[in-house]
């Protein structure tokens, strides 16, 4: 005897709202897992890989939800309390950027994904990037001296153009994994 079972809303609303709480925690996680501190108050993580792996996998809504929310807990938890707002903002607006330029970038390059996957990585790590400068220097009130930070947050930005879009990859390669694209 064979089981059907039927595709509800109640199931669907399920697991989005159980994704986007996974993707949350792992973003958070991997943010605070490896901390080098740089310059001016802040460090380099791993966060930007699930931030763009949540945008990819989960859409711009859901995914700007998990990449904020998550790497502003990171930023509470860790202390940098004053710098939550901002990157809940920056990292929200890069998963947004991050999905709309690979679905771009995709229909061009339908058979590579690394391609896709890694522009958008690209033009995202920019954003966050130039978003943490203008942060620092405004609201944060560090003027140009948040320059010191750019050097770390480049390191940061070549990991995860190096790392998300092998990720990205590999998980999108099982069948299993439901996709919100």
């Amino acid at each position: 005897m064979t089981h059907t079972t039927k595709n509800t809303a109640a199931d669907r609303n399920t697991y989005s709202i159980t994704v986007t709480a996974l993707f949350t925690a792992l973003t958070c996680i991997s943010t605070m897992l490896i901390q080098i501190p740089s310059p001016a108050n802040g460090y380099v993580n791993l966060g930007d890989c699930f931030v763009l792996l949540s945008a990819f996998l989960l859409g711009p809504v859901l995914g700007a939800a998990a990449a904020g929310t998550g790497s502003m807990l990171a930023d509470i938890f860790l202390g940098y309390t004053y710098y939550a707002p901002g990157t809940f903002i920056i990292k929200a607006l890069m998963a947004v950027c991050a999905y709309f330029l690979y679905r771009l970038v995709w229909r061009f390059v339908k058979k590579h994904k690394v391609i896709a996957a890694f522009t958008a990585a690209a033009f995202a790590e920019i954003i966050m990037i130039s978003g943490y400068f203008v942060f620092a220097a405004f609201f944060l009130g560090l003027g140009l001296g948040a320059a010191a930070d750019i050097p770390g947050n480049v390191v940061q930005a070549v990991f995860a153009l190096i790392v998300t879009p092998l990720l990205f990859t590999l998980i999108s390669r099982n069948r299993s994994i439901k996709f919100y694209r």
